[in-house]
């Protein structure tokens, strides 16, 4: 490769400069301060006096590397090479060639330097940091097959691995490989290590729920005193990311309790804690965690990931206010953030707000990205605004080079399934340039319970149970609708489906937080220990939603209620005994917030509808797909849902 003469490397070893003790130690100190350029200009200047030292040669190879000077770093191997110091006499040396050659993505030349290395003769300590540095490389540039190929050679030429060596080889694993290198590690003593330890974790979070799992055993398996804030990042992310949040909150517990040794979350750990609050609903959790932002990080609205995971918790748990506050404080946003508050307000119904967020992200030259799109979809989807999203689907590819994916229309079929359009919407399936999946096919048969359309839901009902016939919720929607139109034969039918197939309706349950603990709800569910007060309430109220006599103004009902309470009490759903629990529990005119894991049926909506009048309370509902605000005999979906 031809040098430029004019760089600092180049200047450096015109005539093999020669360096006494002072230089070379400034030289390293330069290097290890990140002050490449300086270090090798400091070379060029450097004292000429005899005898020629080699202890600035590692340090200006690593300068070199820094600066993406290739020529400067064969340079320094040719030097090295003249003077006897390669391949074997000067580990150091050796490990800084090799590491430089491979940052710089030269693995041939990494490469033919290992080989020149005689492995008889040489120091065992020199072969390991040799295949060590050639290993990292191959890793660095994401060939995993070189890695191993280069293991391969290390253990055949009986060269003993270290934690080095599984930093390198671990992460570049598939999947079914980690469990082999974590039987090395553990036969070579070398498991219990922290940083192979915190590797492992992360390796396995990338697996799923599965690995999340062989994540968490190995986080167990740690002495507790050797766990540092990487391991509980490791930890609690494996099961944040993979949609495990009960498990991430309770990780996060005992990292703040006597578990943790007194290790404090970072902000890493914080955006994990907020994404399990957020995927939950666990305002009371999420609440402390922003507390805690405040008052240890007051520079928190710099850190654009924290301030996003903030804006998303806030949203999805109905502070939108406060959601929208942290948005207009950030000093530089991503879109990222324009996506958690889009979406958010398209949770919330508010499609007219998404949709003027959208425009003027769009005006501030941020190019809109796939999974914004399904945000706005959503919203359009939630607020009936069918004519905003039809255009916005359909010029996605010449107005913002995107290609809808299945999720973008799964999107579209229910927008269209909810505004009555089922023809349109088989038509757009048969169009799409893809198989449609389950949820394609089962945005169309929940459209099709709204409006109560049995023949389209069949057609759908049919592709579903080919594409996910363990799915037990589409069966239960298939038998609603036979219900509503009348056709209890077929429900038989479908209920038989599930028996043969054993599979269960998935149980509806709904929780409240009060004073800092989550009360949960099932559906005829008695184990609440004030299971008798909230169901002598939901009677109450549903006979005065009913109009039906015996009733005080006050709530307060005749002896006949009490009766009735005795008896065993069926067909009530989670979400009414949890709000009942709270308007026993909380104060007049404070807002009662239910997480429900099912869509809200249409009976508890008119209840739900109604209380809010009689109680003259609030109550703000997140089911399975948006929000629903009842207040004053209303609710904010305007029963569109």
């Amino acid at each position: 490769m031809a040098t430029d003469p004019s760089t600092p490397a180049a200047a450096a070893f015109a005539g093999e400069a020669n360096f006494t003790e002072p230089w070379s130690a400034r030289v390293r100190t330069l290097t290890r301060l990140g002050r490449h350029r300086e270090a090798l200009a400091l070379l060029r200047h450097g004292d000429p006096s005899p005898p020629p030292h080699a202890l600035a040669l590692p340090s200006a190879a690593i300068s070199c590397a820094a600066l993406s000077l290739s020529s400067g770093v064969s340079q320094i191997h040719a030097l090295a090479s003249k003077r006897g110091l390669l391949p074997v006499a000067d580990a150091y040396l050796l490990s800084a060639l090799l590491t430089s050659y491979s940052r710089l993505g030269r693995l041939p030349l990494a490469h033919k330097l290992l080989d020149e290395m005689p492995l008889e003769s040489t120091p065992h300590t020199t072969l390991r940091t040799a295949f060590n540095s050639v290993i990292s490389g191959c890793a660095l540039h994401a060939l995993p097959g070189a890695c191993f190929a280069v293991f391969r050679r290390m253990r055949a030429a009986s060269v003993r691995f270290d934690s080095v060596t599984l930093l390198a080889l671990v992460p570049a694993a598939p999947p079914s490989a980690v469990p082999q290198f974590h039987a090395l590690a553990a036969k070579a003593g070398l498991a219990a290590e922290t940083s192979v330890a915190n590797c492992l974790v992360s390796t396995y979070a990338r697996g799923g729920a599965a690995g999340a799992a062989l994540a968490r055993r190995v986080f167990d398996e740690m002495p507790p005193a050797s766990r540092d804030l990487v391991s509980w990042n490791a930890v609690l992310s494996a099961h944040a990311q993979n949609g495990l949040a009960i498990d991430a909150l309770e990780l996060y517990r005992r990292m703040r309790g006597p578990d943790g040794s007194g290790v404090e979350p970072d902000a890493v750990t914080l955006v994990g804690v907020l994404s399990s609050c957020a995927h939950l609903g666990a305002r009371g959790v999420g609440v402390d965690v922003e507390r805690y932002v405040r008052e240890r990080l007051p520079g928190f609205r710099t850190n654009v990931q924290l301030c996003n995971a903030l804006i998303n918790f806030h949203a999805r748990c109905g502070s939108l206010p406060w959601a929208q506050e942290l948005f207009d404080e950030m000093p530089r946003r991503t879109i990222v953030s324009w996506t958690a508050l889009i979406t958010g307000y398209g949770m919330h119904g508010h499609g007219d707000v998404a949709v003027s967020l959208f425009e003027k992200m769009v005006s501030e030259g941020i190019r809109p990205d796939n999974v914004i799109m399904v945000g706005l979809l959503s919203a359009c989807s939630h607020a009936g605004m069918y004519d905003e999203g039809r255009k916005y689907f359909s010029t996605m590819e010449s107005a913002y080079k995107l290609r809808p994916t299945l999720e973008h229309y799964t999107c579209m079929v229910d927008l269209l399934g909810h505004a009555g359009r089922l023809e349109e919407a088989r038509e757009l399936i048969s169009s799409m340039p893809m198989t449609a999946d389950g949820a394609v096919w089962g945005a169309l048969l929940g459209a099709c319970k709204i409006h109560k359309n049995a023949e389209v839901g069949e057609e759908a009902f049919k592709h579903i149970v080919e594409l996910e016939p363990n799915n037990a919720g589409y069966y239960v929607l298939m038998s609603n609708i036979y219900t509503d139109t009348g056709q209890l034969d077929c429900v038989a039918r479908v209920r038989a489906m599930m028996r043969d197939r054993g599979l269960k309706k998935e149980p509806g349950c709904s929780y409240v937080e009060h004073k800092g603990r989550v009360h949960l709800f099932m559906a005829d569910d008695h184990s609440h220990p004030q299971a008798k007060r909230i169901y002598e309430l939901v009677i109450r109220l549903e006979q005065m939603v009913k109009g039906k006599p015996g009733v005080r103004e006050n709530g307060a009902a005749e002896g006949h209620v009490e009766k009735a309470a005795a008896q065993p009490v069926v067909g009530f759903h989670s979400e009414k005994l949890a709000v009942a629990f709270g308007l026993l529990n909380t104060e007049a005119g404070s807002e009662i917030v239910v997480i429900k894991n099912l869509r809200v049926c249409g009976d508890c909506h008119l209840f739900l509808k109604a209380v809010s009048g009689i109680a003259n309370r609030a109550f703000l509902v997140r089911d399975a797909s948006r929000f629903h605000r009842f207040e004053g005999g209303v609710c904010s979906c305007k029963d569109y849902w």
